[in-house]
């Protein structure tokens, strides 16, 4: 809770909800008086600002989205004042349809028959709404408003109904505020892991394979670099690795409690007229290898790991680059344990994700995301959950948040929320503590009692989605990867023709030492070399001439433009190899 010096400030999240909520009125009351004929669905605030559905006869463009922002600027300094009112089931009906606002009719039909059916006034507008805004629309500062964005959007997120067309804006109590967010956003679009991911040449996208990402060369050494660190770690901290089918029965789906809460999601076929689905998740699987033999309290905890390629369904409009797609590969790991050790397997495991994640440079917050209505097991199995999972972190001296009702259906789970270098949020870890799946596969174990006993579990993933990381990581380092994880670590410049077989023999030897190593053989003057190597994010070019082969050395310059002098070939890579093993971030 924010205290009273920032109640009305946007250091308080109520307060900049309630802010951008009062602005996706302004907005809506803005297109009305422009475009009376434009009907409204519905505007919320958003984790950066606001948005409004609208399904207009015509587009809202450029030229359009700024008329409204003008006005909206107008609605500001006329300092309306927000009045709420309640109004019966059939007054609030009638005047919405006297209003001529279908969507309004169909919302306020849908709500319960005992729910208060409340309204917001301001000035000539008014709008259908719960609340709450603030008292004034001269609280908001017009000169700090931006429309940034609009899009087609479905009414209810169906695709089967009306498309609309969604307006986003943001804006901020000062102008300066507002030009740090635009700056930032402009930053963003240079970063954006779809362009960089052409130009550096680390994946494609093809409407042959909508959703399914095609990695190039680099990618994959981008993709096989990160792996094998997520191996080392892993084997560190005593996992073991397994590999479990693509795709299995319906049957297993249904076991898992899958088939009921993901086969929308699921790509299924028929075989030998039985049915069958590719994996949307590995945790089944993975249940299948624990129970394949028996287990006792010495073996426990056992800490498998599944870098496991999965396929779900998604929409098509829902694609974007590597953060949203059809198929990808999920660092999913169970560890099967005793009661006893839950808290302490739950520990080392989140040491294991800071490990992961300050090796990349990634704060993280975290949500401890509790029961949903769609679950499996008592609700007092689930309290005690959530109370070990709470007490494990505290006891770490780590501050979460409370995600209400957003826990996986057979456990609560602690996500982990990565900042980048532009300060966005990205959610790639989780762990989710289990004793419903032990239940339902019937896994055991023989206690030091000699009698059988259940097994809990936690699933989790550090990356997530190994493709949606690269994504994230390629916008955090704006391409420019650490040289450990670098495609290609070091480019040969020779300045000459008569440099080439030194700068080969270089290239050799670095090879040999196993950098990742190019030599730039083509015709060209050094300058535009340079540039082109430093375009390319490559950490380190070597500028080879008649000098350097004279006195076997190299001139080493860095992408940042860090001219490093010549040094000798031992020196460059005990350099490059200290910045390697201890995984520097430069």
């Amino acid at each position: 809770m924010a205290d009273a010096e920032n109640l009305y400030t946007f250091e308080n999240e109520t307060y900049r909800k309630t802010y951008w909520h009062t602005c996706s009125h302004i907005l809506a009351q803005a297109v009305k008086r422009l475009y009376p004929e434009v009907k409204l669905a519905i505007g919320p605030s958003i984790d950066e600002g606001f948005y409004y559905d609208m399904d207009s006869p015509f587009p809202f463009t450029p030229e359009i989205m700024e008329k409204i922002e003008g006005e909206m600027r107008k609605i500001c300094k006329e300092k309306l004042k927000l009045e709420r009112f309640e109004l019966p089931r059939e007054e609030a009906l009638k005047l919405m349809e006297e209003k001529g606002e279908p969507f309004k009719v169909e919302l306020i039909n849908d709500l319960p028959e005992d729910v208060a059916i409340s309204f917001y006034k301001q000035g000539e507008f008014t709008d259908l709404c719960a609340g709450p805004h603030l008292d004034s629309t001269g609280r908001v500062k017009g000169n700090a408003i931006k429309l940034t964005a609009c899009n087609a959007a479905y009414w209810r997120g169906d695709s089967n109904r009306e498309t609309l067309q969604r307006i986003y804006g943001v804006a901020f109590p000062k102008k300066d505020e507002l030009d740090a967010y635009l700056a930032r956003i402009e930053e963003a679009k240079k970063r954006d892991h779809r362009r960089l991911g052409k130009e550096l040449g680390l994946f494609m996208l093809r409407d042959e394979g909508p959703g399914f990402p095609f990695f190039l060369p680099r990618g994959m050494t981008l993709k096989n670099t990160l792996l094998d660190y997520w191996r080392e770690v892993h084997k560190k901290y005593g996992y073991v690795e397994i590999s479990t089918p693509i795709m299995l029965n319906r049957q297993l789906w249904e076991r898992s409690g899958h088939w009921d809460h993901y086969k929308n999601n699921m790509y299924t076929t028929v075989i030998d007229e039985a049915d069958f689905a590719i994996k949307p998740m590995n945790c089944p699987g993975g249940m299948l290898v624990y129970g394949s033999a028996p287990h006792s309290y010495r073996d426990l905890p056992l800490r498998v790991g599944e870098i496991g390629l999965v396929h779900r369904h998604e929409l098509s409009g829902a694609l974007h680059g590597l953060f949203r797609v059809r198929c990808f590969n999920q660092d999913d790991a169970h560890v099967f344990m005793t009661r006893e050790q839950m808290q302490d397997v739950i520990q080392e495991t989140v040491r294991l994700f800071d490990e992961v994640y300050s090796t990349f440079g990634l704060s993280y917050t975290i949500e401890l995301s509790t029961m949903p209505e769609d679950h499996i097991g008592t609700v007092e199995e689930w309290e005690r959950n959530q109370d070990i999972l709470k007490a494990a972190i505290t006891d770490m001296g780590k501050e979460f948040v409370i995600n209400e009702g957003d826990g996986a259906f057979y456990g609560p789970k602690l996500d982990f929320h990565l900042a980048d270098s532009l300060g966005r949020t990205w959610q790639c870890g989780t762990i989710q503590l289990d004793s419903q799946l032990p239940e339902r596969f019937e896994l055991e174990y023989t206690g030091e009692d000699g009698q059988k006993h259940r097994p809990v579990m936690i699933h989790r993933v550090v990356l997530g989605s190994i493709e949606r990381f690269i994504g994230v990581i390629t916008e955090h380092f704006a391409g420019a990867f650490p040289a450990w994880l670098s495609p290609v670590q070091v480019e040969l410049l020779p300045v000459t023709d008569r440099a080439a077989g030194y700068a080969d023999s270089v290239a050799a030897a670095l090879d040999g030492k196993n950098f990742r190593v190019e030599v730039d053989h083509r015709s060209e003057k050094i300058g535009k070399k340079i540039r082109e190597a430093q375009l390319q994010k490559i950490p380190y070019m070597l500028v080879v001439g008649d000098r350097d082969m004279e006195n076997q050395t190299v001139s080493v310059r860095h992408r940042t433009g860090e001219d490093m002098g010549a040094m000798s070939l031992e020196q460059f890579a005990q350099l490059l190899g200290d910045e390697v093993r201890e995984k520097t971030i430069r």
